[in-house]
Parts: structure tokens; sequence; C-alpha cells
């Protein structure tokens, strides 16, 4: 219970904001990168204690929310062959695809399987030789090494029936996409501790020089995220730019060596689509020639499939920041967690499901409108 008390004091939550509020003296934009981080925000009301003169802008950092359309398409049509055994964690079965979703297929008498580790999926292959077993790899510099390690494993065991469809994204590509979008307004970031517990922070440093904007290392308490916006609004006012670790518990420079050496070992750095995004240069990883045999998208003809947005869903303009979730004109209408248009209703780390979730229900430009009557 440590940490569930000791980063959650409200005192010190009310100090750290009064020094916030002390030091700010002008508007501010700070873009926390993680979903995780936008649930914690929202969970616990920190936006609501910040100076008005600070605005959170929710970033595209929820894995789910950005796997692209095409894959959970080509995720359905590999899940619906009666000779596939399909597996994933379970946040991904309501994603909406062009025509569905995996509880869908599921229903219809597909062999869809959630698993805790992508190293059980390698263990149903194992039990199912008769069988192909495919296993959604998806996220970003966190969950990959799982994933890699799944795939050597089976590679090392000759385990032929096990493959992957291999979606993973990485946050250094996509802040360097935030800075260069015309319309960007962030002036700083809160980077996600777990992503930097793998990768370390050192690569953080070049993005911080180039458009010189203050980068800080937060974990996912009120006191981590707090401490984290204290640190970016003392660097804004001073006119500093520079890579700061407030998450030094769990987050080194260096980060996990053992885990960057099977990463790249494994993958290989691609130009990825995101899903209400676009296309990202090297913004992905994708399977080494040595370990193409168990990349799933080869092995399956899965290439040709069309997909087809749904034209309510506001979601990428959400990722970007562009927009706050209820202000997307569907947000609690067409799309709620039971009816979602888009991944960011559904998935745990999504914007749009921790504004549902969390009451967040008044649309930003409806004034006089009670929140309680709307919930």
């Amino acid at each position: 219970m440590k940490h569930l008390t000791e980063y959650r004091d409200g005192e010190k939550a009310k100090r750290l904001a009064g020094e916030i509020q002390r030091l700010v003296t002008r508007p501010w934009a700070i873009m926390e990168v993680c979903g995780g981080q936008t649930h914690s925000i929202i969970r616990n009301g920190i936006d609501q204690i910040l100076p008005d003169k600070i605005e959170m802008i929710h970033g595209p950092g929820c894995p789910v929310c950005v796997t692209p359309l095409d894959v959970i398409d080509k995720a359905l049509a590999i899940a619906s062959r009666p000779d596939v055994i399909f597996c994933s964690f379970g946040d991904m079965l309501r994603v909406p695809g062009s025509e569905g979703d995996l509880f869908k297929v599921k229903a219809a008498g597909g062999d869809v399987r959630v698993v805790y580790s992508p190293l059980d999926a390698v263990k149903i292959a194992r039990e199912n030789p008769d069988r192909e077993v495919v296993f959604l790899a998806i996220g970003f510099e966190t969950t990959a090494p799982a994933n890699a390690m799944a795939v050597k494993l089976a590679h090392d065991q000759c385990v032929d029936n096990f493959s992957a469809l291999v979606s993973h994204v990485l946050v250094p590509p996509a802040i360097e996409a935030i800075m260069n979008s015309p319309g960007n307004r962030v002036n700083a970031f809160l980077a996600a501790g777990h992503v930097c517990s793998v990768t370390g922070f050192d690569h953080y440093r070049p993005l911080c020089d180039r458009y010189k904007v203050p980068i800080v290392i937060t974990g996912f308490e009120p006191l981590d995220l707090l401490d984290g916006i204290r640190r970016c609004v003392a660097q804004l006012e001073s006119g500093s730019a520079a890579v700061e670790n407030a998450y030094p518990r769990v987050v080194s420079e260096q980060g996990n060596v053992a885990a960057q050496t099977l990463l790249d070992e494994v993958f290989e750095t691609t130009d990825r689509n995101w899903r209400g995004i676009g296309s990202i240069p090297h913004s992905g990883w994708r399977l080494r020639d040595t370990y193409r045999n168990f990349d799933a998208e080869s092995k399956f003809d899965v290439a040709a499939i069309c997909t087809r947005e749904s034209t309510l869903c506001r979601a990428g303009d959400v990722l970007k920041g562009a927009i706050k979730p209820n202000q997307c004109e569907a947000f609690g209408k067409q799309c709620t967690p039971r009816t979602p248009l888009g991944a960011t209703m559904v998935s745990g780390e999504g914007a749009c499901a921790a504004y549902y979730n969390y009451g967040r229900l008044v649309p930003l430009n409806a004034p006089d409108t009670n929140v309680a009557e709307q919930a």
C-alpha cells in the first residue's frame, strides 16, 4: 500500500498546486503523452485544481487507440479463419474495425482467446500443433519487449504454427510529428515513465534541443503528475528547455539494456500508420528478416483489405490534441462505451473513455449546463 498513499497525499497535492499557481504568469499548454496519465489526471481531478493558465492537452500515447484500422480489420479477417486460434489482450476485443470487432468474431464462432502474456500464446501454439496461433502484438516500447520475447521463443523452439500481427509504435517520432504539425500548441511534454523504464531518456535530448521544449518524465500517481507539471512550468517560465527525470524510482538514464538488446535483435524500425493521425516516418517496429516467418501479415493473405472509418468519429483530433473529447459532436450520444465509434472510447487508456467515465460530459461550449443532470 506504500505507493498507494505516499503519492496520493492530499495535503502534498495542494502544496504542489500552490507552487504551480505561484510560478505561472502566462498561459501554457502541456501535453501528457500517455493515456494512463490522462486517466489519472481526469480521475483525480488534477485538471480542475490547476490554474486557468495551464491547459493539459491529451496526447496520442494510448496503444489501443492508435492501432490503425487496417490492422484491426486484418485481425478480424485472420481471427475468422477456422484454422486459427487468435490471441489478444482483452482491451483489443471491443476496438471497432470497419465491420465489427473481435467480440463479434468470437460470437460468430471464431476461436478468439484473451491472454495475459504473449508467452501464453506461444504455449497455446505448442499445445495445438494442428492449428495456427496468432497473437495481436501492439503497443509502445512498454509492451514490445514481451512480444519480442514471444517471437524469439517461438523461433528458438521451432514453434512454426505461431505468428504475430505486429503493429508497434514509438513515442519519440510521435512527439516530433506533434512539434512539426502546423497547428501545434504544445509548450512542454510529460513523458511516460513506463516507456522510459525500457528505453531510458537520452533519446529525448535531441528533441528537447531541436524544438526548445521541456520534457519531464513522470509516473502516474497524482503527486507524480503534479510534480511533473510544476517542473514543466518552472522551465517554461524561466525560458529553459531540458529533459528532467521526475520518476527516478523507476527510470534510469540508460533504461533496461537487456530489453533494448532483445528489441534490436527482433525488430527494425519502419514507417507506421497511426489511427486517426496518419503515417509517421520511422515511428514503428516490424519483425526483422530473421523472424519474418513469424509475421502473421505475411503468413496470411490480408494485404488487400479495404477499411472504412466512421464519419462521425473525431478520435484523430482528440489524439492530436486539437479538441477535447467532449468537443466531439458524437461524444456521449452516438458514441459511448457501449456503442463506441472509435478506439478512444473503448480503451482503458483512451481519452474519450476517461472523460465519459469520470464525468466530463458537458460540452465545453455549452454554458450553464448541469453536469449531474447529464450524468
